[in-house]
């Protein structure tokens, strides 16, 4: 086994991160897996222990040994918190102001409509306390507040800044992000996902046959028709519980109906700027072999 550790010190937008990661090797041979975690705090006290970062990723690195392959079939897929964010990252980009002003987004004409199950709620926070996004204004000067941009599974407002707020004939929601090569650009604060009521070993144990992702590999989503293809690896679900690590496997799906079929469990934990729970979603279909 082989273990990479570093720790740093890194500027975000407004504010500094402090910040500790770890990257292990197990196995030998090209049997080998890797695996790592990592902490990111605005405040250096508020890290966990360096010791704990590299002890959850070599237990994650070892567990992925021998990974098996399985067919191709339509199954529950349950996401891992550290994928799950994803989703909400799909979802920021189909409500961004400027895809929304050229039309290129699977949810343009969704406002005020249904998009995820009536049991889902996704607030976009700048005010959380040592949050790693929280700003009291946005790129341009606009003063922040809280959104919640989904409302029991309904869509309520789009992210924008000052330019696609006035293509699309509304004001501005305090979205705008400044780098230092590009004009501002809409991007949420804390954006998050509510937690839900069941415990991710509920919404496991009630699987005869599924997959637990814990790791997605590239970037097949189309932002215009909602499409979603990307190459996934994690652990088999058999009778309820985590049963043995497959890896190259394909999960697809369309997000339109990803979304309405999600249902989040209940531990939430603000670790990215970006959050969500496990989320479960049934009916996607998994190519292997």
């Amino acid at each position: 086994m082989a273990l990479v550790a570093s720790n740093g010190f890194a500027g975000g937008y407004g504010i500094s991160r402090s910040s500790l990661s770890a990257a292990v090797l197990a196995g030998t041979g090209q049997a080998m897996e890797r695996d790592y975690d990592f902490g990111s705090k605005v405040y250096r006290a508020d890290l966990p222990a360096a010791a704990e970062i590299g002890r959850n990723a070599g237990e994650r690195a070892v567990r992925r040994l021998n990974p098996r392959k399985v067919k191709t079939q339509k199954v529950p897929v349950v996401y891992d918190p550290r994928v799950s964010r994803g989703l909400l990252s799909h979802l920021s980009g189909a409500i961004s102001g400027p895809s929304i002003a050229r039309g290129t987004s699977f949810l343009k004409d969704r406002l005020d409509q249904p998009v995820f199950a009536p049991g889902v709620t996704v607030i976009d926070d700048p005010f959380i306390r040592r949050g790693l996004r929280s700003r009291p204004f946005d790129g341009e000067g606009i003063a922040t507040r809280r959104h919640t941009v989904i409302d029991g599974g309904r869509l309520t407002t789009w992210l924008m800044d000052l330019r696609s707020s006035r293509q699309l004939g509304l004001a501005t929601t305090g979205h705008a992000s400044r780098g230092t090569s590009a004009p501002p650009t809409p991007s949420p604060a804390n954006l998050h996902m509510v937690a839900g009521s069941k415990t991710p070993k509920e919404l496991i144990g009630e699987i005869t046959q599924g997959f637990y992702i814990t790791e997605m590999l590239g970037m097949g989503v189309n932002g215009i028709t909602g499409d979603y293809s990307r190459g996934a690896t994690g652990f088999w679900i058999e009778n309820g519980e985590l049963a043995y690590p497959v890896s190259e496997l394909t999960v697809a799906g369309n997000l339109k109906d990803m979304f309405l079929a999600l249902e989040p469990a209940s531990d939430l934990e603000f670790r990215y700027g970006m959050d969500a729970p496990t989320v479960r979603i049934d009916g996607m279909t998994i190519a292997g072999l």
